[in-house]
């Protein structure tokens, strides 16, 4: 059996299919993966034995940019034609499909498996887009919710205005061009009925709707045994555990000082610092034996070794730093990110910072909170809780989604 997974968007929307291809592979499944053309992301799926098929520009390089929101109708068109082509030809001798990353991408994807026939599941690795009436959706740049709505029904109605609005003409031109029918709203064929939700239920419990009938895996969390750099171990050991800063593929284009402010404020509380260079570059400020820059890094393995975690709040680095049961300092920068802020101070595991601009004394305070006894106790308790086989259960709940296919819509 073959089957094709699909992506566009940054490191978070990657590696959880990094994690969902090992255990297809264990299943005997061949899988191919289309997702942005980043040599780290072509990196990271060979090392678990896959060939990536490159679809559409740079993931950095887009969100480096940061496209106005006046432009996202033209980057979307780009989009969807680069999925048709890459999937189309990628999909050749394929038995399904799973559709996963940014929405017109996702539309994309799903369009050609149904043009090829081939089973597929649409998946998402947060639900703050699935539409609930627990919940308003997210506002795109530049389409702003009316302020004076406030049913979570009617928002809704209005995301899948400003989606249609957005993606759907890009869609329907390139569906007819495979001879195709227009869809009549993008989100609801990108979800279907039954949507996939790849996080962990403790973390990010789902409450359910009559609308959906949502297949809530747990977390994809790839297996890592990568070792430790010996220059990082080497500073690890050296001294007590460090506070880990990093933003993952955030660009932090507005906070071009969160590496001087996050090593300040942590020195204030007499730790070592570990930074985290990601996509935004991050730096150390001085020679000082007390602070390290890594790359690239198991995390998993990390995690366990440092004395709390500031990051940016994408859905694989809460979930990983949750796991490894170390305290958190959120800084949320975009979409799903102030969600799981929320949710780390809720549980007690760390806490949420105001905004995504740290200074020197709003990092301290959140390092102040997160740093006691009884955060850490919560932390390692939770820790316990975690899933870890969210990926091993959608494997075979693929396989027999292939060998039994439904209708999705």
């Amino acid at each position: 059996m073959r089957v094709l997974l699909s992506t566009y968007g940054s490191r978070g929307d990657v590696e959880p299919l990094v994690g969902l291809v090992v255990q297809l592979q264990d299943l005997g499944t061949e899988v191919r993966v289309c997702a942005p053309p980043d040599e780290d992301f072509a990196q990271r799926l060979a090392g678990v034995g896959v060939s990536m098929v490159p679809v559409g520009q740079s993931a950095r390089a887009l969100t480096t940019a940061a496209p106005s929101s006046a432009d996202l109708p033209r980057r979307a068109a780009e989009l969807i034609a680069a999925q048709f082509e890459a999937v189309t030809a990628a999909a050749e001798g394929c038995d399904g499909l799973v559709a996963t990353g940014v929405m017109p991408a996702a539309a994309g994807a799903l369009s050609v498996a149904e043009k090829l026939g081939i089973p597929s599941v649409s998946v998402t690795f947060q639900q703050l887009t699935l539409p609930s009436p627990h919940r308003p959706p997210l506002a795109y740049p530049g389409r702003s919710f009316p302020p004076d709505v406030t049913d979570n029904r009617t928002l809704w109605e209005l995301d899948a205005q400003s989606i249609d609005a957005l993606f759907g003409e890009a869609l329907d031109t390139n569906r007819a061009s495979i001879g195709l029918p227009p869809v009549s709203h993008v989100r609801d064929y990108v979800f279907g009925d039954r949507p996939w939700l790849a996080t962990d239920p403790i973390l990010d419990p789902w409450r359910g709707t009559s609308d959906l009938d949502v297949v809530q895996t747990g977390a994809w969390i790839p297996p890592d045994d990568r070792p430790l750099p010996a220059d990082l171990v080497a500073f690890l050991d050296a001294g007590t555990p460090p506070v880990y800063v990093g933003f993952g593929s955030m660009p932090m284009g507005v906070a071009k000082d969160a590496a001087r402010v996050a090593i300040e404020a942590i020195r204030a509380q007499g730790r070592r610092a570990l930074v985290g260079r990601g996509w935004a570059d991050l730096a150390l400020i001085d020679d000082l034996a007390d602070c390290f820059a890594v790359g690239e890094v198991n995390q998993q393995a990390l995690f366990t070794r440092v004395a709390a975690v500031v990051h940016h709040g994408g859905a694989g680095t809460t979930t990983t730093a949750t796991r490894a049961g170390a305290p958190q300092v959120v800084v949320p920068q975009v979409v799903d990110q102030p969600y799981w802020a929320g949710r780390v101070a809720a549980m007690g595991i760390g806490a949420a910072h105001d905004g995504p601009v740290p200074t020197f004394e709003s990092l301290s305070a959140a390092l102040t909170a997160a740093l006691t006894p009884q955060t850490r106790a919560r932390a390692a308790a939770v820790a316990g809780t975690i899933r870890t086989d969210g990926a091993a259960v959608a494997a075979t709940l693929l396989l027999g989604t292939i060998e039994r296919p439904t209708d999705r819509s």
